[in-house]
């Protein structure tokens, strides 16, 4: 039997909430574990529920989803084991919101009028740690919210790749899935997963889409 992915639902229509529970629910694999209908809220029901995967709005009363993105991922790396991973609901596919979101550590973004079926997919594709939108629109929604500094230094850490691994990074900050990078490497799919793990790990990222937000922030791309 597959594992049930438990999901937190964050948004201050109850309408709404209410239309996701049942299409959620509606999945065999799928389990909502709690709703919260503003930042604050969603703190406590992270805290209380341990989801795997949390929708959550951006413009929300009390304490945005932002900040609530924020608060929730600092309290899972202080605590320790499972981190969840942070969807963000959107009204805009260019919201500046989302893009402040992903830089404070959500995983992607899925609009809030998207498909059913679309939004099902991205649950389970977040949850397995890859990325919900692709590196070229990550790219596009920074390129349109530029707020670099003039001059980005890379971190330390980023010295300690070696130079197999920045090819590869520089690949997967560009949008290259790991069979194209493996194609135009000529490496295994398996070693390319094998030095994108490592990557993630020397530099301190989540996922794909962190990956992207480092390489735009610091001027690798």
């Amino acid at each position: 039997m597959s594992e049930t992915i438990r999901v937190a639902l964050v948004d201050d229509q109850a309408l709404f909430r209410g239309g996701i529970t049942m299409l959620v629910s509606s999945q065999p694999d799928l389990e909502v574990c709690g709703e919260a209908s503003n930042g604050a809220e969603a703190i406590q029901l992270a805290a209380a529920t341990d989801p795997d995967v949390i929708l959550m709005d951006i413009r929300m009363p009390v304490l945005d989803g932002i900040e609530a993105t924020k608060a929730i991922l600092a309290a899972a790396e202080r605590r320790g084991g499972k981190i969840p991973r942070v969807l963000v609901l959107t009204t805009f596919d260019l919201d500046e919101a989302a893009a402040t979101a992903i830089r404070s550590g959500a995983s992607g973004f899925v609009l809030k009028d998207a498909e059913p079926e679309f939004l099902l997919a991205a649950i389970r594709t977040v949850h397995a740690g890859n990325a919900v939108i692709a590196a070229s629109a990550t790219r596009e929604l920074f390129a349109h919210f530029d707020s670099r500094p003039a001059a980005p230094v890379a971190p330390a850490r980023f010295s300690e790749l070696t130079s197999r691994e920045r090819e590869i990074f520089l690949l997967a900050a560009r949008g290259l899935s790991n069979s194209e990078i493996a194609a135009q490497e000529f490496l295994s799919e398996a070693t390319v997963k094998t030095h994108i793990s490592r990557i993630f790990g020397k530099l301190e990222v989540r996922d794909r889409v962190q990956l992207v937000v480092f390489a735009f922030e610091h001027g690798l791309v």
